[in-house]
């Protein structure tokens, strides 16, 4: 037995345990050591376990909870590719860990100890912020800004943002949400583009987005508002103010937005949030809609999904955010703003879109999709025209 143990102890240990395995274990217990460091603050230890990077970057965010899970390893000679999905928490706004699949190449000292190389986003995975850089952190009464290549100062006014955009959301939704909000401000539309997972083309002229589980199963880690600093840089001090409420609103009624809710509607009543006490007239915030319904083309129909992809067209993107902006104030002017937000609720009730609008508009504002479309496309005449 001594001897056959021997002969295959390159491919299996006398257990029944593949050597692969072995080494997949050891992996798994140096990964545990380097999250550990990261949760303990301690760049000795880490540094111990392979590459610096990225703690330096990473260093600023006050993690609750940071651990990498092996789910498989490759042998590469005196080396290994060891993919693992990293989970962690920001102290304070999540509530389940972010999940982020990661590849680590692995080599091995003289004496046969494991050792990381590098640990890189996992094919077709988002970037991580400090993938892109040093992270520094803001906090604000109702928020905490993570950004790269940001002046402090500038953070600073996102925390600002993000501090009058929370009550205003929950003066006109209400406050049965976290009432905190995580903004991500990379250092570019790149930077952007790299943090959703999808090419720079698709945000170019988008200010920014939020990323997060619809439908509110309470085990989902916050929402993210991810900022385009290059687009961001060209609106004033209220568009600013708009986008960030607008963003906001979205982690708000996230709980309460599935697969039944329109875009029309999630979109509408976001900027119908952002807009609820800045003045701004109907002409003013919805000039593309406006250009159309002077021209005699009022739109047949309410906005379909498909009008808000952000790489098409660029003039019927703007004109199905303004359209769905132009639906949710008409119920708001006609049906009052508590009736606004019990249809939105009503429709995410339903798991499927089918006959999830309709039976809102009966239950809460009695009317059909047919006469409510009617009652719209005479409000962007009498409002637009």
């Amino acid at each position: 037995m001594v001897a056959v143990c021997l002969l295959l102890a390159s491919l299996a240990a006398c257990g029944g345990q593949t050597a692969t395995g072995t080494a997949r274990e050891q992996v798994q217990r140096l990964l545990d050591r380097r999250a550990a460091a990261v949760l303990h603050h301690d760049p000795a230890t880490f540094a111990a376990t392979g590459t610096r990077a990225p703690y330096p970057d990473l260093k600023a965010v006050p993690f609750a909870a940071w651990s990498y899970r092996v789910t498989a390893l490759r042998r590469t000679g005196e080396g290994a590719v060891a993919d693992a999905e990293l989970r962690y928490r920001v102290t304070g706004y999540d509530r389940a860990p972010v999940t982020a699949g990661r590849t680590l190449t692995l080599s091995t000292t003289a004496d046969g100890k494991w050792y990381v190389v590098s640990d890189r986003p996992a094919r077709k995975s988002a970037q991580q912020l400090w993938d892109q850089g040093p992270v520094s952190v803001v906090r604000g009464h109702s928020g905490i800004v993570l950004g790269v290549g940001q002046s402090d100062g500038t953070l600073r006014g996102y925390a600002g943002l993000a501090d009058r955009a929370v009550p205003a959301v929950s003066d006109a939704w209400g406050t049965d949400w976290s009432r905190h909000v995580v903004v991500l401000v990379p250092k570019s539309l790149d930077g952007m583009a790299a943090l959703l997972g999808s090419p720079a083309s698709n945000y170019r002229g988008i200010a920014a987005v939020t990323t997060g589980e619809a439908g509110g199963t309470g085990q989902a880690p916050a929402d993210r508002i991810i900022v385009n600093p290059d687009a961001y840089g060209m609106l004033g001090p209220l568009g600013r103010q708009v986008v960030l409420t607008h963003e906001t609103t979205h982690v708000a009624t996230r709980a309460h937005t599935n697969p039944a809710t329109p875009l029309w509607l999630s979109e509408g009543y976001a900027d119908w949030v952002g807009y609820r006490n800045s003045g701004r007239t109907p002409d003013q915030a919805a000039p593309e809609l406006e250009h159309a319904v002077t021209d005699g083309k009022v739109p047949a129909a309410l906005p379909a999904d498909r009008d808000f992809g952000f790489a098409g067209d660029a003039t019927r993107l703007a004109q199905a955010y303004e359209g769905g902006w132009m639906a949710c104030r008409m119920i708001a002017d006609r049906w009052g703003e508590g009736k606004l937000d019990d249809f939105y609720r009503a429709v995410g009730v339903h798991q499927r879109r089918a006959g999830a609008v309709e039976d809102a508009l009966r239950t809460v504002l009695g009317t059909t999709l047919e006469a409510f479309t009617g009652q719209w496309r005479e409000y962007l005449r009498t409002q637009l025209g």
